[in-house]
């Protein structure tokens, strides 16, 4: 199947205006992800999709395809469905602009979760979570079923752990990987409640009865920039990995 990876970006994040552009180890955050993305070998194309001109002259910059969009849409999903409606592809990846350190095989493996489980409507990607993600509400938790489909993600440590059972929780991966006529049904739907009380857009699906399949990886981690202070930390894991500049 055809796949476009589309990385959204928006300028005006309330808790880190101007995030896309932050420099990360002499590069804007934005083509860390970029350049990352374009190592999946799963992915036939990738654009980064934005309403803003300094965003859209950065990444054109840098050798990016950009396509802009609205200013108007409520979520990241809608500034991609926007974008996958008027592109042929029947396979899209939502790789957020803030996961400097995504990796291509790491996309690989959410797209062949989706592929290979004709059940599933969207896969993501879920790691191990360590213990100081567990109480950030910053890092998303998820619980898995026995067949690796979620049940339910939150900002709240889950499960929890009423006695120690010895087994790490999951941490969610901002990553989406969307049968295309999925993605265009999903952005008409009116936002759910738990959605709305988690601000988790991935719980819409499960809350209309859709299932989400989630590859699990090993021995990495993902470090999504959220607030400035998480640019330090990413900057210091490509300098252990020599992923930086």
């Amino acid at each position: 199947m055809s796949t476009l990876a589309i990385l959204p970006a928006r300028y005006g994040s309330t808790r880190f205006p101007g995030k896309p552009l932050t420099p990360i180890a002499g590069k804007p955050m934005i083509q860390h992800v970029w350049e990352r993305t374009r190592a999946a070998k799963s992915i036939d194309a990738v654009v980064v999709a934005t309403d803003d001109e300094r965003i859209r002259e950065a990444c054109e910059g840098f050798g990016a395809e950009v396509e802009m969009t609205r200013n108007d849409h409520p979520t990241g999903t809608d500034r991609l469905a926007e974008v996958a409606a008027r592109r042929d592809f029947e396979v899209i990846v939502n790789v957020q602009g803030d996961e400097p350190l995504i990796e291509g095989f790491v996309v690989d493996a959410a797209v062949e979760a989706l592929l290979k489980d004709d059940r599933a409507a969207m896969s993501t990607i879920v790691h191990r979570a360590e213990p100081e993600a567990f109480d950030d509400p910053n890092r998303v938790k998820v619980v898995l079923d026995a067949a690796g489909f979620a049940l339910y993600f939150s900002r709240a440590p889950i499960p929890f752990r009423r006695k120690d059972t010895g087994i790490a929780p999951l941490q969610h991966v901002g990553l989406y990987v969307y049968r295309k006529e999925f993605l265009l049904e999903i952005v008409t739907l009116e936002r759910s409640p738990a959605e709305r009380a988690e601000e988790l857009e991935q719980l819409r699906a499960l809350e209309n009865g859709y299932r989400i399949r989630a590859a699990e990886i090993e021995g990495w981690s993902s470090v999504p920039v959220d607030v400035p202070e998480d640019v330090a930390i990413v900057e210091a894991a490509l300098a252990r990995t020599g992923g930086g500049a």
